[in-house]
């Protein structure tokens, strides 16, 4: 069983920035992908960022130059740094970790992120 708990969600006024923080437990392995997805009211839930077990990253193209994901394996914890947030990046935000050996998905219960214009 994988558990995913993220923090950090709260209100901030555009221009803001804010640092989501998701930490996993339970048997997970070593080669792993971390990340988030976001889900804003009516559209579908989708990539914000990724870093593997390696390092290497992904981003939204609309989030790149403003946001920074990064993680502590032997915590087994992820980060998303945001910066000059917008009223667009309201969502929540879900925390994502794929197990490369056992081929599973996980998702934490995600948090709320509202940026207020």
């Amino acid at each position: 069983q994988v558990q995913l708990v993220e923090s950090g969600g709260d209100l901030v006024q555009a221009g803001g920035s804010l640092r989501l923080s998701c930490a996993a437990s339970g048997n997970i392995f070593n080669s792993n992908t971390m990340g988030w997805y976001r889900q804003a009211p009516g559209k579908q839930r989708g990539l914000v960022a990724t870093m593997s077990s390696g390092g290497s990253t992904s981003y939204a193209d609309s989030v790149k130059e403003r946001f920074t994901i990064s993680r502590d394996n032997a915590k087994n914890t992820v980060y998303l740094q945001m910066s000059s947030l917008k009223p667009e990046d309201t969502a929540v935000y879900y925390c994502y970790l794929r197990d490369h050996w056992k081929a599973e998905d996980y998702w934490g219960q995600g948090t709320q992120v509202t940026v207020s214009s």
